[in-house]
């Protein structure tokens, strides 16, 4: 069996900001409003959406007119979050990157002012700048190509516009926030991975940075070899509800020896952190270890980004036994039996 972490940590791009004047479009809007697309940009901005690849808008304009040019060119809908204001460039993708719920260091800025990417650049030295001028080579660049193109990631941006309508309707809501998530009629399937489901699993564990406990990337070579082994449960989870799909959104993979089960990894898209669905996995995991007469460890590097998933774990009642390091060894006792959530239908596969 190969090491964990051996997929090679490439800067991949989860969403890229677009500038307005002289970048998307040719012209600056306040001085005519007479204005055309630079050449190909329509293409680009369809391709990088069929990639996964998420689309913003960082530009110091008038809202109402930028958005009406926007719309005349069909674009509204390809635009998550558009900040444009007179604030800087580098406030406007930092709220961006807190309103999709990434990493900052998973942005790319395009603009053709020098000065406004130099600036973004010393408030975010994370973010990719990228001068207009090259914008026939956006779709060559690396950070661009994810290694597979899976379903969920055709669907990506549609699915945050389902997630938008969601957060729209719940800041309306007054009530409790179990009872807000009991309208949503969500279903959560957890099920073993299979083999069409390993691109999105290897995908999952390169693109969730923040939801997981050991930051283990794992190649699909090696996913399969899991799938396969005789040693290990890859389990992959999917939620839908009334508005639709969320799509796969977590995967686990637990290393089974005879007298002990090891969760070797356990992450969950940041775009469900709220629905309590990395209880559910954790609760299901304790089930099957009572059942099968084992002990339960879980493998966790407690870091900032996963504070999360650390407290999920608390939450299950696991408590520290060693540290190796920077890795924490987990163990439950498995004495606590927790039902699913009420609000939640579970199907496991």
């Amino acid at each position: 069996m190969t090491t964990e972490n051996s997929v090679q940590n490439e800067r991949k791009v989860k969403c890229l900001v677009w500038d307005l004047d002289n970048t998307l479009w040719n012209g600056v809007l306040l001085e005519n409003d007479q204005l055309s697309l630079r050449e190909g940009v329509t293409d680009i901005i369809k391709t990088l959406d069929n990639r996964g690849i998420l689309q913003s808008v960082a530009s110091k304009n008038d809202y109402n007119h930028a958005m009406a040019k926007i719309d005349d060119f069909g674009l509204r809908d390809y635009f998550l979050y558009p900040q444009i204001n007179w604030n800087s460039k580098a406030s406007s993708i930092a709220h961006i990157a807190k309103s999709i719920n990434i990493g900052i260091d998973t942005l790319a800025f395009i603009d053709d002012q020098d000065f406004e990417r130099e600036e973004v650049n010393f408030s975010h030295p994370q973010v990719l700048g990228i001068d207009a001028e090259n914008l026939d080579n956006l779709l060559d660049l690396p950070e661009m190509n994810p290694s597979f193109i899976t379903q969920d990631s055709s669907k990506r941006r549609l699915m945050y516009l389902s997630d938008i309508a969601r957060q729209n309707v719940e800041k309306d809501f007054v009530g409790p926030k179990e009872e807000f998530l009991s309208t949503l009629n969500m279903v959560f399937t957890l099920s073993p991975a299979r083999e069409e489901d390993l691109q999105r699993a290897e995908e999952l564990t390169v693109r969730t940075h923040q939801l997981n406990t050991t930051g283990y990337t794992y190649s699909y070579e090696e996913l399969d070899q899991f799938r396969q082994s005789d040693r290990h449960l890859l389990l992959i989870a999917e939620l839908d509800d009334k508005y639709g799909t969320y799509g796969k959104i977590g995967i686990t993979l637990i290393e089974c020896d005879d007298d002990r089960w090891t969760i070797k990894l356990l992450l969950m898209s940041c775009r469900v952190m709220s629905r309590g669905v990395g209880t559910v996995m954790i609760n299901h995991i304790r089930n099957e270890a009572r059942k099968n007469g084992v002990r339960l460890q879980a493998e966790l590097i407690s870091n900032d980004r996963n504070r999360m998933m650390y407290m999920s774990y608390k939450f299950a009642h696991f408590k520290e036994k060693e540290k190796r390091g920077e890795l924490l060894i987990l163990e439950n006792d498995l004495s606590r039996v927790q039902n699913f959530p009420e609000y939640l239908t579970v199907n496991l596969n």
